[in-house]
Formats: structure tokens, C-alpha cells, sequence
């Protein structure tokens, strides 16, 4: 008989059954369980049995969602190994310290939040007194990525272990006057604290995995022993959202990454309201989390549901908790025992029966306060639990109350977020819940006090001595400084002697350069090439048997390829990190290796290759993280420029990265035009970053697929190419000269467009006497930078010119700046320039067509620069107006 019409086979129509008669018992059983004690017991059996197999280790699916308890049962619960009265004074000085900074603030008007750390206080205190590893023992100790609205009880904890002074405490979001705090965990503000930029959200949970991930890359490519790092990440429910927070789990269970895990404070509220109003937030990322393989612990309830539970013959307890919806949970957490008792328990005869036998005051706690994130030795289990988790990353799905200590004003509001201060007796009241011996009189003049115990007292000897025991304070960020040996010059010695008249494209002139300095006995092996599955696009598969292609399982195949010279070659031991079509991954990549150099004390040279279309467009906000944690290496926009990547369109074509590279404080930006230059740059951009006196900068540097023929370097022009302008011809020596009294103009190009620029200075030699000088503008960006500084020290009375008004003094006529970018990038120099100034570019959406058209349709090819040379030179009055209509029919514009 067929199936009906739209029903298609199981699976298991499709697997063979060698024995039917066992298999129909089995259903059988089934079958009666579900008639004589319901369906519900007959799912509760099958759940049971499938988390059986699971722990055994069968090969069944997993479930994707368990019940709506917690992980591990009480029962189960470790010996907590610390005093726990004691850390709970602790804790409270810190909440405390925490509200009270930000209220002080407040007056100010600077902002601050209180509820967060309020509710994650226990989820930092236990990992600060028993987990998490500082860096004054051997090896690098863990790096903890702080979730960035929890900053102000990092700043109490580091004010009660003498680190920060009561000073900075109140210079919280005040920064310019120094001695300031920054809002959230920025390295670049507060360089021997933070070691983790992680505001934006989102961006924190992508770099822990790669971070973990690069500490395995070190370790199995015997760089550095990582086996005893281990990587926390502290995100929010709502962070979740971010597409970037889960876009690499699939990557961290893949690769086993068991030296990682993630702590998701569960208060079940984002800015404005609940996390998942309608829905369980909890819920959904467990099942999300297990269905990428990661093992998943829930801490949901406090002790004071122990006793629910266990009344909890029949279930109803544990299904009527999968059934509400996280913002009606909140309402319970806000409303007295009644509603709770009509709202939660009235739904069902079971439930009330339940009921019926607990006292008010226990449902007040288990509904307003219990939670498991609150209680240390419940958040103790679950971070031995993860650390004694081999083969697989963690997540501890961790529940409790936003606001929580701060008073029924607080806690689980909708708008506590955007709540930065308490009132004096609400401080009071939570002076009193907390048991902090502070006096009424602290509080005379209506400002809230700080607290602290005293450097000698009980609690902070004992917050020393956890931390001694654990490797000292954290966070916290060091770096020892190793310089590295320069390359020997044979290495950017082929790029300085030209190619003759063989054509190169600068893509592959740095991919040659690169492959060289790979080779180099010191500093070979901390090379680190990053790609997005593009590395055959841009020539660097002659890397991947000599270097290998990183993965942590090896070869566990033959490479279809095999048989030819370059074979695609995966090691354990691979240097290259070949990361999938994914340029947020490999940017989480750059970052973590760009700062090996702090957080492992072992600096690594990175580059990072990519599509320019797709490096700052797509990924500037990490551009941003990297440099707000001092990281150091080279990021490429290969197939660089609107016209030079033929036939690919407006998505691929890109003219205004370096625009948006601009804004990047730390970034230094070229737009080389021949191979030598790169060798320069990549030369000096070495020892800035990697010599004796180390720069927090990092390079991007875009290259064009373009071959053409690259000249010797000519003698003299190091330093216009590193300050970013110099003169690369005149047109006095052509070969046609024009006449010494001929009109002059002064041709300026970057990257490919000096090609054009050449070409247009020819014709302008030969078909219309006009006599123009070559420039080459390696970065209009610096050269923006040194202006930008000779301009501020001007309002100091430091009378400084700038190198671009330098370096074309004298230059006779007007300038014509050209590139392939939007006329925005050379024009951010024009100011600074004395002479007439105007520019060419590729402004608008890239179009799919040949270079000649798409030069040509912008406006940029030489015969269009040879027009608009001649229409400024008109405007002076230096050649007939004539020549300008004239050029325009002759070539066809």
C-alpha cells in the first residue's frame, strides 16, 4: 500500500531491522506505559532513557532542550571548598562599592549601570576566589572576557584589593582629566586591567573562541604551553541576539575546545524589557548550544526550590515551569503570594495541591529571590562541572534576578537598566540586607559613601590570599615586552630591484614577501597568515604545503590533489589559519593573534588577507576592538580600488575602504603603488610594531590584482614613502621633454591609479606640451595625520608645517590628485596643500565591466586625466580653453 499523498519515508524505513520481534516489544512497552499511567510518564521515560544513551555514550541525536531544571541536583552538589560567610562579605562590599560609584557619578551626569553586576555578582566572586587563574605563575593564566555593563563591580573588587583608589573610583566615565575610569573594559584606557574589549556586544562571545582556539594554535605549533589557559566568557541573555555571539559555536565544538567557557547570566532582561517575553530564553539557548555540540549546564533554581521539587510527585511542577513565559516570570518575581498563588499554582488541581503545603514565605523566595546564580556553591558545581568537561566548550546557562540586592525598586523592572542611582534609603535598606557595618552618619550631605574594610582586615586577607594561591590579581593585563630581531634584507631585496619585464601584481609581491620573511630563522615561525577561504585568489597557495594549513585534527584524509606541487596540506602544526568564508572569524583570529603578545607574552606577526570589499565594510566595529586592545599586525585589502577587479560588480568593488580606514585612530593606512613600497613599509612597520620601542598601531595596506612591470626602488624615497608622498618622475626626464616654459601641473596617484597617471603625463607631454611631474601618494592618510598634529600643536604655539606643504613647495602649477578610490580619500589633504588643488576618483556603485570600461565610465583613465589637467590649467589661464574641448572630441568623452 502507498504512503499517503504527502507523507514521505521515515529513516527508518530506510535502515534495515534485524530483529522486528525485539523492536516491536520495545514499542509495545511503550505503548503501555502511555495507556495505563498517561503520556506523560511515557515522555518522561523516553527522556530518561535518551539522556541515558547520551551519558553512555551512544550515538543517538541528543536532545536538543532538557527539563526546566537545573543541571546538576543538589544532591550532587561539590564540597564547597571556601569560606563561604566570608565571601559573602566580600560580595557585599563589592555590590556596595559597585552602586555606589556609579549613584556618585550620576550627579555628574556620566551614566552608569548598577543592575547588571548586581545580578552576576556570585557568578564573578566564585570564579575570582576559586577559579580564575592569574598571570604571575607559569604559563598565561586565563583570559576572562567581563561582560561590559558588569564593569563597575570589577572596578569595587579591584578598589577593595588596593588596586584602584577611591579617587578613580569617583573618575568613573571622567577620563580626561586622567586618573580616570573608563565606562566599560577598554585596554587602550586602562592598559594594566583590562585585557578584553567587549562592548560591543556581541563581539566578546566571537573572540572567545577564537582566543581559545588561537591558545590551542600556539600550543600545538610549540610556540606556548597553553594547556592550563582556559578562556571565560561572561555574556548577557540579551547579547545573545547579536548574530556574532553564536556564529562560531559550530567552530568551538568542532574543534573540541574544552578550554572554553561561556557564563550566560540569565536575568531574562535586555535594555528595554524581557529577553524573550513571549518565550524561554533559557530554553531556546540550551537548545541551540546542544545542537552545536557544546555541553550545556543549567543553573536556574536556588535551595529554596529543593523543597518544591521533591513535593513534585507527578511533574506538574517541572512542566508548568517549560510553560511560562520568561515575562510572566518576571511579573511573579514582582508581585506578593496571592497573584502567585491564583496566577502560577491556580492552573491545575496538582498545582494547588502543591500549594496548598508551602507557607507564603516560601514561595515569596523561591519566586522573588531564589535563583541559582545567586548561590555560590550552586555556581561552584556548575564551573568545576565545566572545567572536569573534556572533549567538548561549556556554556552554564545561569538564572537570576536583574537589580538583585538593590530593592523591590530594582529588582526584574522592566526599566532598571537605564536606572543609575539610589536613593539614600534605599542604600540604607541595602546596607541592612547586606549587613555592612556603615553608620547613618556616612551618609551626612546626601552623599552616599564608599566602603571598605580596611587593607588589614579579615576579608581583604583573604580575597590576597585566593588570589595569591590562584597565580595573583585579575583581570588583569601585562606585558612583558619581547623585541624581535629585524629580517635580513635579503628577504625585501627582490621587491627593491624591480621585476624587470616580467609583470607582478602587488597582491603577489606581498604574498612573495611574505612567503620570504616566513622562512627567516628568528622570526619565521611567529608568522601568522589568515585568510577567508580566499587564499587562491590571491596567490598564496604555493604556502600551503611548505606552511600548512592549521587544524588541530591533522591530515585525517588524502587531498584530492595529492600528486601536484602544491597540494592542499592540513597539520596540526599548520601556520596558516585558513578560516572559511567567514571574515568575521578570521578577523576574531587577527585579534587574538595581533595580541599574543600581551596575553600570552609571546608576540606573534599576523596578516590578514581578504577581498578589500570586505574587510572594513563588513567588519570595521572588530577593526575597532583590535584597536582598543593594542593589537599590532597587518591586515591586506587584496583586489584593492573600484575598477581593477574586472567583471565582479557593485558588491565586490571597493572605493572607499580607506575612508572608512580613516577613522581608525590606530590604524596606518597605504595605498602602495609598486612592489618596493610595500618592502619599505612592511620593512618599518615591522620595527614599529615588533622593535625595540613597540607602537600600539597596526597596518592596512591594499594591493591590486593588477599585473603590471615594478620598477627599482629609486634612490632617496624611503622616507616620502613612509611619511606618504614623493616625487616619483619629472616630466623634464622624458624622453620628449616638453619645453622648460611649457605650462606644469602636478600629477598625484596611489596604488594602480599611478599607471593612469603615467600614461596621461606621456600624453601630455606629447600631444599637448604640458609638462607634469609624477607623485606617488603612498597614504593620504598619514599624510593627514602628520597635518592633523601640526595643526594641534599650533593651539600649543608650535609653529610646525606640514610634510605635504613641504615636500611640493615650489611644485609649479596646479595639482591633480587620482586614485581609484572616492575622491573623498585624496581630498583629505587638499587644506594643507598651497597649490591649486582638484581630484579624480571612483565615486558611486562599482559596475560589472572590463578595467578600460570601468576606468573610463568613471572618469579616470588617463585620456580623462589628460582633459581635466588641461581644464585646470584653462582656468589659469595656461592653455587655450580650446584644449580642453578639443582633447574632449579627441578622445571621445
Amino acid at each position: 500500500m502507498s504512503d499517503p499523498v504527502g507523507k514521505l519515508p521515515s529513516e527508518l524505513d530506510q535502515l534495515p531491522d534485524r530483529d522486528t520481534e525485539e523492536t516491536a516489544e520495545w514499542a509495545a512497552s511503550l505503548d503501555a506505559v502511555a495507556q495505563a499511567a498517561g503520556t506523560r510518564r511515557a515522555e518522561y521515560l523516553l527522556r530518561r532513557t535518551l539522556q541515558h544513551a547520551e551519558a553512555a555514550g551512544l550515538a543517538l541525536p541528543k536532545l536538543l532542550e532538557t527539563d526546566y531544571v537545573n543541571t546538576i541536583p543538589t544532591a550532587a552538589e561539590p564540597e564547597f571548598p571556601g569560606d563561604e560567610a566570608m565571601e559573602a562579605k566580600i560580595t557585599a562590599w563589592n555590590r556596595w562599592n559597585a552602586a555606589a560609584m556609579v549613584t556618585r557619578g550620576s550627579k555628574y551626569g556620566v551614566g552608569g549601570h548598577i543592575a547588571t553586576f548586581a545580578s552576576a555578582a556570585w557568578l564573578y566572586e566564585t570564579g575570582f576566589q576559586h577559579f580564575f587563574r592569574g598571570k604571575e605563575t607559569d604559563g598565561s593564566g586565563d583570559q576572562l572576557y567581563i561582560q561590559g555593563h558588569a564593569s563597575p563591580g570589577i572596578y569595587a573588587r579591584a578598589f577593595l584589593d588596593g588596586r584602584i583608589s577611591e579617587q578613580q573610583l569617583d573618575n568613573f566615565r571622567q577620563e580626561s582629566g586622567g586618573n580616570g575610569l573608563p565606562s566599560y573594559p577598554h585596554p587602550r584606557r586602562l592598559p594594566w586591567l583590562w585585557e578584553f574589549p567587549t562592548v560591543s556586544m556581541g563581539l566578546g562571545p566571537l573572540s572567545a573562541i577564537y582566543q581559545a582556539r588561537f591558545n590551542r594554535y600556539l600550543q600545538n605549533r610549540n610556540i606556548k604551553d597553553t594547556a592550563n589557559s582556559h578562556v571565560w566568557a561572561f555574556l548577557g541573555d540579551g547579547e545573545m541576539d547579536e548574530p556574532e555571539s553564536t556564529a562560531a559555536l559550530a567552530l568551538a565544538s568542532r574543534e573540541q575546545l574544552d578550554n572554553l567557557t561561556f557564563v550566560i547570566n540569565c536575568n531574562l532582561q535586555r535594555l528595554d524589557g524581557p529577553v524573550r517575553a513571549n518565550f524561554r530564553v533559557v530554553q531556546e539557548l540550551e537548545a541551540q548550544f546542544r545542537g552545536a555540540g557544546w555541553n550545556v549546564i543549567k543553573t536556574l533554581w536556588g535551595s529554596a526550590w529543593d523543597e518544591l521539587f521533591q513535593l513534585d510527585t507527578t511533574g506538574a511542577l517541572v512542566r508548568r515551569l517549560r510553560e511560562v513565559p520568561d515575562a510572566q516570570f518576571q511579573t511573579y518575581a514582582t508581585r506578593d503570594v496571592a497573584y502567585i498563588r491564583q496566577h502560577f499554582f491556580g492552573v491545575n488541581a496538582e498545582l494547588v495541591q502543591l500549594a496548598g503545603v508551602l507557607s507564603d514565605a516560601k514561595i515569596a523566595e523561591c519566586f522573588h529571590t531564589s535563583r541559582g546564580g545567586h548561590e555560590p556553591r550552586k555556581v561552584y558545581a556548575a564551573y568545576k562541572a565545566a572545567l572536569e568537561h573534556k572533549g567538548a566548550p561549556t556554556v552554564i546557562l545561569a538564572q537570576t534576578v536583574k537589580g538583585y540586592t538593590l530593592g523591590a525598586g530594582f529588582e526584574s523592572k522592566n526599566a532598571n537598566h537605564q536606572m543609575k542611582k539610589l536613593t539614600i534609603d534605599e542604600f540604607k535598606s541595602m546596607r541592612d540586607k547586606l549587613g555592612l557595618p556603615i553608620p547613618d552618619s556616612a551618609f551626612e550631605g546626601g552623599q552616599v559613601p564608599y566602603g571598605h574594610p580596611g587593607a588589614n582586615s579579615p576579608e581583604v586577607q583573604y580575597l590576597n590570599e585566593r588570589r595569591a594561591a590562584l597565580g595573583g590579581p585579575a583581570p588583569a593585563r601585562k606585558v612583558h615586552h619581547v623585541a624581535l630581531p629585524a629580517p635580513a634584507d635579503r628577504s625585501f631585496a627582490p621587491l627593491i630591484k624591480g621585476s624587470g619585464k616580467q609583470e607582478m601584481a602587488t597582491t603577489m609581491a606581498f604574498v612573495r614577501l611574505v612567503k620570504d620573511l616566513m622562512r627567516d630563522k628568528e622570526t619565521g615561525k611567529r608568522w601568522v597568515p589568515i585568510v577567508p577561504d580566499e587564499a587562491r585568489t590571491f596567490g598564496m597557495e604555493s604556502l600551503f604545503p611548505s606552511a600548512g594549513i592549521y587544524s588541530p585534527l591533522g591530515q585525517t584524509y588524502e587531498p584530492v590533489d595529492r600528486d601536484q606541487l602544491m597540494y592542499y596540506k592540513e597539520a596540526k602544526d599548520g601556520q596558516i589559519l585558513n578560516e572559511g568564508i567567514t571574515e568575521a572569524g578570521a578577523m576574531a583570529d587577527f585579534i587574538a593573534a595581533c595580541t599574543s603578545y600581551a596575553t600570552h607574552g609571546e608576540p606573534m606577526i599576523p596578516f590578514y588577507i581578504f577581498y578589500s570589499m570586505f574587510g572594513w565594510q563588513r567588519t570595521a566595529d572588530q577593526m575597532w576592538q583590535l584597536a582598543d586592545q593594542l593589537g599590532k599586525g597587518f591586515i591586506v585589502g587584496a583586489t584593492a580600488g573600484r575598477t581593477t577587479l574586472t567583471g565582479e560588480g557593485l558588491q565586490h568593488a571597493d572605493g572607499h575602504s580607506h575612508l572608512i580606514a580613516s577613522t581608525n585612530p590606530a590604524s596606518l593606512n597605504y595605498d602602495p603603488a609598486f612592489a618596493y613600497e610595500i618592502a619599505v613599509i612592511v620593512k618599518d612597520g615591522l620595527r614599529r610594531m615588533y622593535g625595540e620601542t613597540p607602537e600600539d598601531v597596526f597596518y592596512y595596506l591594499t594591493v591590486y590584482n593588477e599585473p603590471k612591470v615594478q620598477p627599482a626602488m629609486p634612490e632617496g624615497v624611503e622616507e616620502g614613502i613612509l611619511k606618504g608622498l614623493y616625487r616619483f618622475n619629472q616630466a623634464c626626464d622624458l624622453e620628449n621633454a616638453p619645453a622648460a616654459d611649457s605650462p606644469k601641473i602636478q600629477l598625484m596617484a596611489s596604488g594602480t591609479a599611478i599607471h593612469w597617471i603615467l600614461e596621461a603625463q606621456a600624453l601630455l607631454a606629447a600631444e599637448w606640451n604640458v609638462a607634469a611631474d609624477v607623485w606617488s601618494a603612498t597614504s593620504w592618510g598619514e599624510l593627514r595625520r602628520d597635518a592633523l598634529e601640526c595643526d594641534e600643536a599650533l593651539l600649543r604655539g608650535e609653529v610646525r608645517t606640514p610634510y605635504v606643504t613641504r615636500a611640493l613647495e615650489g611644485a609649479a602649477g596646479p595639482v591633480l590628485a587620482v586614485s581609484d578610490w572616492m575622491r573623498q580619500v585624496p581630498d583629505q589633504i587638499s587644506q594643507w596643500v598651497e597649490q591649486d588643488y582638484t581630484s579624480l576618483g571612483t565615486d558611486g556603485f562599482g559596475l560589472s565591466d572590463t578595467r578600460e570600461g570601468a576606468r573610463r565610465h568613471f572618469g579616470v583613465d588617463a585620456r580623462s586625466i589628460v582633459v581635466a589637467a588641461l581644464a585646470q590649467l584653462a582656468r589659469r589661464g595656461e592653455v587655450p580653453a580650446s584644449s580642453v574641448k578639443e582633447a574632449r572630441e579627441r578622445y571621445g568623452l
